[in-house]
């Protein structure tokens, strides 16, 4: 099992003040059941202020992420595990698709067909509360409302991939889509697509913070990478660490993470 990172507290100024961009999973690093923590939007608010683009990236639904993108002090949010991108757009909110129409309606009955096959197979499996707002991929519920063991977790997402969809493990669902679309391409996209900057050439750059095992791939591409410490809920099944870990958790500690960032960019 890899080692533990060392707490945020003691990364050296030099690793933050380069950062002038911030990526940031939602669900229990933003969120604590389900709604934003104060701590956390106060937090973004600091970011705007300072100048730093922040963007979410998360299997949340489109429809889910809607009033979120028009309220929260943020450039983006990219749903769906990569799929829909949500932004304000001269004073209107825009969304954009990582497939083209043709190829999402291709995808609706599959993901329907997958959908009933794990209904029917895996006992007491239950799809998100959130799937109606849902036009890209499924969702089963594990954590958020009802509580499924690993080996039921393990099934679905065997069952998924025997479809050939990804699937991930989020802290609260197992998600499920069709498509070569993820966080990171996500990402990709809308910093290209927004900021007209290319993420890969300046990766050393942003920051991605998260909290479960869905986010190992984007702890494992930026150099700065944070873990909140709920994180630790994941500790026996985490491959990939993120470079700090904070003391607090979910939204106490993105706004340790943000105001470290702060102090470093700050006259000394």
């Amino acid at each position: 099992m890899p080692i533990r990172p060392p707490l945020l507290e003691h990364c050296p100024r030099a690793a933050l003040v380069p950062i002038h961009g911030v990526l940031t999973d939602i669900d229990d690093t933003l969120t604590a059941d389900g709604a934003a923590m104060p701590e956390a939007l106060a937090a973004l608010e600091r970011l705007r202020r300072a100048g730093l683009p922040v963007i979410a990236v998360t299997g949340r639904p489109m429809g889910w992420s809607e009033p979120f993108a028009r309220t929260w002090p943020i450039d983006a949010i990219v749903a769906e595990n990569g799929a829909v991108a949500l932004f304000m757009e001269g004073g209107a909110l825009r969304v954009e698709y990582a497939q083209d129409e043709a190829t999402r309606g291709r995808n609706t009955r599959r993901l329907r067909d997958v959908a009933a096959q794990i209904l029917r197979e895996v006992p007491a499996a239950t799809l998100a509360r959130d799937s109606a707002g849902r036009v890209t991929d499924i969702a089963v519920d594990h954590s958020e409302f009802v509580h499924l063991p690993p080996a039921q977790i393990a099934q679905i997402v065997a069952l998924m991939r025997a479809a050939g969809m990804n699937a991930t493990v989020s802290s609260i669902h197992v998600n499920g889509w069709f498509g070569d679309h993820d966080k990171l391409s996500g990402a990709r996209w809308i910093v290209r697509r927004l900021l007209r900057r290319d993420l890969e050439s300046e990766r050393e750059r942003w920051a991605y913070v998260g909290d479960s095992t869905n986010d190992q791939a984007m702890f494992g591409h930026f150099p700065l990478s944070v873990g909140v410490a709920n994180l630790l809920r994941f500790e026996a099944e985490l491959s990939i660490w993120p470079a700090w870990l904070t003391r607090g958790e979910r939204g106490v500690g993105f706004a340790e993470f943000a105001d470290a960032l702060l102090a470093a960019r700050s006259p000394s």
